[in-house]
């Protein structure tokens, strides 16, 4: 009587959760360390 599916969430859809929040994140700190770059030149 063992059910793997247990209303877990499955890793495509994990992945695709942290790729939607990850990728503008790592957009937004690279945005952000470029205009600073240019304070310091």
């Amino acid at each position: 009587m063992s059910n793997d599916n247990q209303g877990g969430t499955t890793t495509l859809k994990l992945v695709l959760a942290w790729g939607f929040v990850g990728i503008p994140l790592v957009w937004g700190v690279l945005q952000t360390l470029s205009n600073a770059m240019k304070l310091f030149q």
